[in-house]
């Protein structure tokens, strides 16, 4: 029997397209409301941006404390690009820690989330870095870090449920390529390098919600969006000008959707298997989500009612695919 709401949704799109307006929008919405209307049952939610902040964090106060950076040179892309799949793996265990309830005791919230992202790093073929760091240094960035960090760790805990029944995972990301990149992207760019890492358990169960707006656009909102005095919030956050052009210049969604086996679907061919995951799109290239960085009560209902017209049109879609068969 075909489940009634989404196990898991990739929502994925441009930096400051609308994710994290739509989720916000999704959180105050009736349960059965969403249910109904778009086959999505209450959120659990998960994201890599709380990762991208915190490396960032580990290079500042290494850097502080006249140490090499390790995650980014700067106000620049990734050293490394395997570090996307170092985030994707990070969300796989999350998945799972949801999915299991797992709860870690630890006496340093910090250090636990070194080792994770060592762990993640290797799986994507990385080797470990902060592992390396001389004692002391190591332990001076965990003590600075350790409150954001366990912050994090309680607030996984937290949003474990007590059923998963009538329940949806809701997993947001930003994959890209540089400014002015041809299609296919390569390497470790974009979406063809980043859905394939994501577990099994998460390609099984996933559908694929994309948000579309133009390069241009994603730039002209992230602007907008940043309060350099709240960088580690999902609403109003900015990614650096060099990023947006190395690494969001434009992206892969549409090239994939245009060349998969099945119209509707992204083909995704990972764990000796393929995956045709459904697709929906939202078409945002003309903004109309940032109004809901707003508090709810500030919200124009008429606004509100054009959002949800257009995610119902894209979910619709998704669930008339879902699930697909997976080809051995």
């Amino acid at each position: 029997m075909k489940s009634e709401v989404f196990k898991t949704i990739l929502l994925v799109a441009l930096p400051a397209s609308g994710k994290s307006e739509v989720r916000n929008l999704l959180a105050h919405m009736p349960a059965e409301r969403l249910k109904k209307e778009f086959h999505i049952g209450k959120s659990l939610q998960l994201d890599d941006f709380p990762y991208v902040h915190m490396m960032r964090r580990i290079d500042n106060e290494l850097e502080a404390l006249g140490q090499e950076r390790i995650f980014y040179p700067g106000e620049a892309p990734f050293t490394d690009g395997r570090d996307w799949g170092t985030l994707c793996a990070l969300l796989n265990e999350d998945y799972l820690d949801l999915m299991t309830r797992n709860i870690v005791s630890t006496d340093s919230a910090a250090e636990l989330l070194f080792q994770r992202i060592d762990r993640a790093a290797q799986i994507a073929g990385l080797p470990p870095r902060l592992e390396l760091l001389p004692v002391r240094i190591r332990a001076q960035v965990a003590c600075r870090l350790e409150n954001e960090a366990r912050n994090m760790l309680d607030a996984k805990h937290a949003a474990y449920p007590d059923s998963f029944e009538d329940k949806t995972v809701i997993i947001e990301c930003a994959r890209g390529g540089p400014d002015g990149a041809t299609m296919p992207l390569t390497g470790t760019f974009g979406y063809q390098y980043s859905l394939p890492m994501f577990s099994p358990s998460i390609l099984e169960t996933a559908a694929v919600l994309y948000i579309w707006v133009t390069p241009e656009e994603s730039r002209r909102k992230n602007n907008d969006r940043a309060d350099p005095n709240d960088p580690g919030s999902n609403l109003h956050h900015g990614v650096p000008m060099a990023v947006m052009l190395g690494d969001y210049g434009t992206d892969d969604m549409q090239y994939l959707a245009d060349t998969s086996e099945i119209p509707g679907t992204l083909t995704v061919h990972a764990h000796g298997k393929t995956y045709h995951l459904p697709l929906g799109i939202f078409d945002n290239r003309t903004d109309r989500t940032s109004f809901l960085r707003e508090d709810a009560d500030k919200w124009d209902s008429v606004m509100v009612g054009q959002v949800i017209d257009s995610i119902r049109t894209a979910t619709e879609k998704m669930y008339a695919r879902y699930p697909l068969t997976k080809d051995e």
